[in-house]
């Protein structure tokens, strides 16, 4: 009967640097669309003059129920308008698709390849080299 296996043992300052790594992608992740400031709504220009009218609930398509909400929020009718028609830009852009694909797919091989090694390593330490 073979011995038991024992898997190799990482040590805390591994476990400790793989945490404050994977914690540091995370943030990067979520902070480079807001530090590179992918939006293109600045590009935009428009030749069209549009009168300033005073918004109103009701123009603003607010009903009673809604207007109790954001008076609760204590947010006045013009602060509520820029909330409203601030629209979010949901367009996709080819080449960060693409590029996006890549790196899944490139993480995805990269992975299977690692995987596979450490997967042969566990069953040679276990059962031994395979003759």
């Amino acid at each position: 009967m073979s011995n038991r296996y024992k898997p190799p043992v990482q040590a805390g300052f591994g476990q400790f640097f793989d945490s404050i790594f994977i914690l540091v992608l995370v943030y990067l992740a979520l902070m480079a669309p807001l530090v590179l400031d992918f939006s293109d709504a600045d590009d935009v220009t428009s030749e069209v003059t549009v009168e300033e009218v005073a918004p109103t609930w009701e123009s603003l398509g607010q009903n009673e129920t809604m207007q109790g909400q954001w008076e609760k929020l204590d947010i006045s009718v013009e602060e509520a308008a820029v909330i409203i028609n601030d629209k979010f830009d949901y367009s996709i852009d080819p080449m960060s698709l693409l590029f996006t694909l890549l790196v899944l797919v490139g993480y995805w091989i990269f992975m299977i390849k690692v995987s596979d090694k450490e997967y042969r390593e566990v069953i040679n330490e276990k059962f031994g080299k395979r003759e």
